[in-house]
This record gives C-alpha cells, structure tokens and sequence, in this order.
C-alpha cells in the first residue's frame, strides 16, 4: 500500500455527532471536499452501512470502516474520523447488535481488490491497542497520519 498515502486534510479530530449517519456524514463532506470521493459518495456510503454494518469492536475502543462502490471515488484515500463521544454503529455481519464506535476509517478505493488488502492491513491497526490509543487521544493530525502510513507501509 506504498502508494496509499494519507491525506492529514482528511483527518477530523474532535468530531461532534448525535448518530452514525452524521458521522458518515461529516467526514465524507470532508473528503468530498477534499476531491477525492465524488458527489454521490456520502449517500452511497451511508446506504450502504445500513445494508452492511460496518462497527469492529475491538479491544481497546471500537472502529468503524465505512466503504461502498468504486465508481463514488475520484482517487484513493482514507479519511479518518476521531470521535468526541462515541456513537453507535451495528456490528459487521450483525442485523442489529451495535457497537460504540470512537474512530472510523471511511475508505474511498478505486480497484476493488485494492479494498480486501488495505482491509487487511487495517485489521493489523485494530489489534494494535497501542496505536488505537494513540490514533484516539492524539491532538494533531499529523500524528494520526504518520502512525498509520507507518502501519500500512510495513504491512
């Protein structure tokens, strides 16, 4: 995934919202903004966690990694949501058992088998409680980005 960089500008700390769909949304307008998902990203992704629940409770706070349909991406990235308050999202491969998730990883691919492997890659963060902690309580953006192009370039 060397040529998978992370963009700090798609990196929001401190996010503010109520329910899942605002998180969602949030941080897709950020990436919309940013030119690299297009117009019909953030209804394409929000539809698609309803369908396909994306919540990974994990050890030390659970993630969230909302994805959908290449043709929504202008150019391949991860935009990165760091929770004020946790906000619940149903667990992958559950109907309706939820998750309080604090981070989300809003993937925006543009091959689909570019997405198993960056998946995979990312499970190697969730197990890391360490740097799930640091991702968490980090107060700069530039923190977030270096600690996870680090995980994804050694993977």
């Amino acid at each position: 995934m060397q040529d998978l960089k992370i963009d700090v500008s798609n990196v929001i700390l401190d996010v503010e919202a109520a329910t899942n769909v605002e998180a969602l949304s949030k941080l897709a307008d950020v990436m919309y903004q940013n030119g690299y998902v297009k117009e019909t990203y953030k209804d394409a992704v929000i539809e698609r966690e309803s369908s396909f629940a994306t919540g990974l409770p994990t050890v030390y706070c659970s993630v969230a990694i909302p994805h959908t349909d290449i043709q929504h991406v202008q150019s391949k990235s991860i935009g990165i949501a760091v929770l004020k308050e946790t906000v619940p999202f149903v667990i992958m491969g559950e109907l309706e058992e939820t998750t309080d998730v604090k981070l989300i990883f809003m993937l925006a691919m543009d091959k689909e088998d570019a997405q198993l492997s960056l998946l995979q890659k990312l499970m190697g963060i969730f197990q890391n409680d360490q740097l799930l902690s640091l991702i968490a309580n980090a107060q700069d953006k530039q923190t977030i980005v270096d600690a996870i192009d680090k995980e994804l370039s050694e993977a």
